[in-house]
């Protein structure tokens, strides 16, 4: 029998985890630990919710005792896969299930699903699996799929006695109070990193929600920014416009995320990023990352202009600008509507640099402290007039037409968003 003060103990321990700021890895990792702990004999648990993020449908974590937890997102796809169509979580959604039990060993062995077959090969015995609902607010799945489903697997002959499947159903209940709470964190934290940028959105989420919040830091600041947009808009359906500034921001947007660039905004058809430093040796690594960035957007934009064109499609053209200095970046707009951006002279500056792409007709213009660290992969054009600064500034371009071919680059990671 199993005691239930020691179920006690882990249900008080989950309501601790509850009421704090709980890891969903974590937590769970923690509650398997406990539940074999009292002698419950868990070998495997799983557990999956679902989540709102532009890439993933569904999380899971498996657990097995004595291996490392594994942590799996699922991508968000028009067909179910196979496996998914096979399983037994399918079954309990289309038959409206909460509970379902299978025996892997003895004489009331049932093995109705592929994945049984797996697990008693693996030398489980019993298989529970619990769905409990929870009310998470979600446009595209209905209320009756949502709620996270744990699969606890017994690996002692026999298998769970019913004693322990009491436990571990009022086990799960708790757990899933706390669960809940990680979830609703998880989901907040991917729609605020997913619609602010990573920095912006820790920012609101720790707090900064007040007009005017905020902090000076150095950066160097990106924007680039598609040419013709007015005339395609004008005469494009705008359905293929939407998908035409989608290609345009996966081959700007996204090499600067990759290379540790935060992206703040697009404003329009523009892309708005930074690279933070706080002294002169990481000014350096956010250069690097910037120009790294700066090389495989071209080289991105060359692959898809070259697609494009195979298909009978004209190419995308665009400008990007690259400056340095301090800017402001906090909350600015009206109380009841905010926005987290960097505003200042660099950033009015960049825009500018940026505008005399087309003019000039090159892919890009720096300032003179990005090319400080590779004088020699840049040639000056001179001193240039800005439109709306008083002093002109001497910008820079390629030395030579660059090779088009992407750098493969761990995200370099740059300090958080300081005061000066």
């Amino acid at each position: 029998m199993t005691d239930a003060t020691l179920v006690t103990g882990i249900n008080e321990w989950l309501v601790d985890q509850a009421l704090g700021e709980p890891d969903v890895v974590t937590m769970f990792e923690g509650l398997c630990s406990r539940i074999h702990g009292i002698g419950i004999p868990l070998g495997r648990a799983r557990l999956t919710w679902p989540t709102l993020h532009p890439l993933f449908k569904a999380e899971t974590i498996v657990w097995r005792r004595g291996q490392t937890t594994e942590f799996e997102q699922f991508l968000h796809q028009e067909n179910a896969s196979e496996a998914w169509n096979q399983s037994p979580m399918k079954y309990m959604f289309d038959h409206d299930l909460n509970v379902l039990r299978r025996n892997l060993d003895g004489p009331a062995k049932l093995l109705d699903f592929p994945v049984l077959n797996e697990l008693a090969d693996q030398g489980l015995t019993d298989y529970l699996v619990l769905r409990t609902a929870l009310t998470i607010r979600n446009e595209i799945d209905t209320t009756k799929t949502l709620g996270i489903i744990a699969t606890w697997s017994a690996d002692r002959p026999g298998g769970f006695t019913n004693d322990e499947l009491e436990a571990i159903k009022k086990i799960q209940r708790r757990f899933a109070v706390a669960c809940k709470t990680a979830i609703q964190a998880r989901i907040a934290r991917n729609i605020s990193e997913t619609y602010l940028g990573r920095e912006a959105g820790n920012r609101v989420l720790a707090g900064s929600i007040r007009r005017g919040d905020g902090a000076e830091t150095r950066a160097v600041v990106w924007y680039n920014d598609l040419r013709n947009s007015t005339a395609l808009a004008d005469t494009m359906p705008g359905k293929d416009f939407i998908q035409l500034l989608n290609e345009y921001f996966d081959v700007t947007a996204t090499p600067i995320i990759e290379a540790g660039g935060e992206v703040l905004d697009f404003v329009g058809d523009g892309v708005l990023a930074i690279f933070p430093y706080s002294d002169d040796e990481q000014q350096k690594k956010a250069v690097i990352a910037a120009t790294t960035a700066l090389t495989n957007v071209l080289a991105a934009r060359d692959r898809l202009n070259e697609a494009r064109m195979d298909q009978g499609l004209f190419p995308i053209k665009f400008g990007i600008g690259l400056n340095t200095g301090t800017v402001m970046f906090g909350n600015i707009g009206v109380s009841q509507r905010l926005t987290f951006s960097v505003i200042g002279p660099t950033v009015n500056e960049v825009s500018r640099i940026e505008s005399l792409t087309k003019a000039t007709g090159v892919d890009a213009l720096v300032t003179r402290d990005i090319v400080a660290l590779q004088p020699e992969s840049w040639v000056s054009i001179g001193r240039q007039r800005l439109n709306g600064v008083s002093e002109e500034m001497e910008l820079f371009t390629f030395a030579e037409e660059p090779v088009q071919q992407a750098i493969t680059v761990e995200a370099i990671e740059l300090p958080p968003i300081v005061k000066n």
